[in-house]
């Protein structure tokens, strides 16, 4: 009589070719995509000394860009598959209410803390925390602290627009707007992350 208790694989299972998939050479997933703003954050070799602090306009540096595989570039789109980007932020100074096209994000605070507003709420993410989003996520990030803050933003595809948004989209969970001087400080545990 034969159970899965009788299986038994002999050698090596990562010898058998056929088993393996090849390593891809760029992120294609979203888990791939929060491991590499993981593996970057980690490396601090690799933004640390390209840091800057601005209190007039907020700081920003495109660390990497990758182009689309261009087999899979259709007529009229931008080839980038992914950008890299390194933001500062100095206290008070924020994004303002923003989306961001059809690219998906994965935002990873590197340094300090920053707090993100949805229509859902409003969350603090301190150094180390990761937000990932799909197309047509909108928000507004701001350094609500007395310190500095850095964070890493990886867009797939690559970021093509930003549009801006009035605050009056962003409604508190009562209903009032919210802005950047109203709201709530503190974190509102509504938005998953």
């Amino acid at each position: 009589m034969n159970s899965d208790s009788d299986l038994q694989i002999a050698g090596d299972i990562l010898e058998v070719p056929h088993l393996l998939q090849p390593p891809r050479e760029h992120p294609a997933t979203v888990a791939e995509f929060a491991g590499l703003a993981r593996s970057i954050a980690a490396d601090r070799s690799q933004w640390e000394h390209l840091v800057r602090y601005d209190a007039t306009s907020r700081w920003y540096h495109r660390l990497r860009t990758v182009p689309q595989a261009l087999g899979s570039v259709r007529a009229g789109e931008t080839p980038i598959g992914y950008e890299v980007w390194l933001l500062s932020w100095v206290p008070g100074q924020g994004s303002g209410l923003h989306g961001h096209g059809r690219s998906s994000g994965v935002l990873t605070v590197l340094h300090g803390a920053l707090t993100e507003r949805t229509e859902r709420g409003t969350r603090a993410w301190g150094a180390g925390a990761q937000r990932v989003f799909a197309p047509g996520y909108v928000h507004e990030v701001v350094n609500d602290t007395l310190e500095p803050a850095v964070s890493l933003h990886i867009y797939f595809p690559g970021l093509t627009e930003m549009p801006m948004l009035p605050p009056s989209r962003l409604r508190s969970a009562g209903g009032a707007p919210v802005s950047a001087c109203t709201a709530e400080r503190g974190p509102v545990d509504t938005v998953t992350g």
